[in-house]
């Protein structure tokens, strides 16, 4: 678990500085998957994997709306004369907001008894970590290839729906690849 907690530290302390937003619609979209999932009685994995993009998702959405807020304020402090806040005061803000997503999911999930049944494991690890782990690293991935993509063309998408169908396909194709494995 210890070693788990590190791995999204880490990970974690590379997504700061990507803040670029993620579309309400793809946040629906994951959701809806989740939900998808649960009722159809999917395995703890591929939830897992939903979960883990809903925690990326929503917590890219809280940072982009702070800074938006910040980025209105700065400009009233500039004119008031203030200085701009720091960057690490930043890194560590959005450092924070992504823990507390995770608390806010993992912890009642443990307590509920969801993570942590010695039965329910995948690779020597709980299916559902394992596919919140999964999920938070593939959608953030999806995330940082849409903005390369973004912004090798030229500002522009390559197709109309890119942003929404980049992270959607890349969390499709890994449920369906663990829904065949487990």
């Amino acid at each position: 678990m210890k070693k788990i907690l590190i791995t999204i530290g880490i990970a974690l302390l590379a997504l700061p500085k990507l803040t670029f937003a993620v579309c309400p619609v793809c946040t629906v979209a994951v959701g809806a998957g989740l939900g998808l999932a649960e009722w159809l009685g999917i395995d703890d994995s591929i939830s897992g994997l939903w979960i883990g993009a809903l925690i990326v998702s929503m917590s890219l959405w809280t940072i982009n709306w702070l800074n938006a807020k910040s980025s209105t304020l700065r400009n009233f402090d500039s004119f008031a004369g203030e200085r701009e806040k720091s960057n690490f005061g930043k890194i560590i803000r959005n450092i924070l907001i992504f823990l507390a997503y995770y608390a806010i999911v993992v912890l009642p999930l443990y307590w509920k008894g969801k993570i942590g049944h010695p039965l329910n494991r995948l690779c020597g690890i709980d299916k559902l970590l394992f596919g919140i782990i999964l999920g938070s690293v593939l959608f953030a991935s999806a995330a940082i290839a849409h903005h390369y993509f973004f912004k090798k063309n030229g500002g522009k998408s390559y197709f109309k729906g890119q942003k929404i169908a980049l992270p959607v396909s890349f969390l499709a194709i890994a449920s369906i690849i663990l829904y065949s494995t487990c």
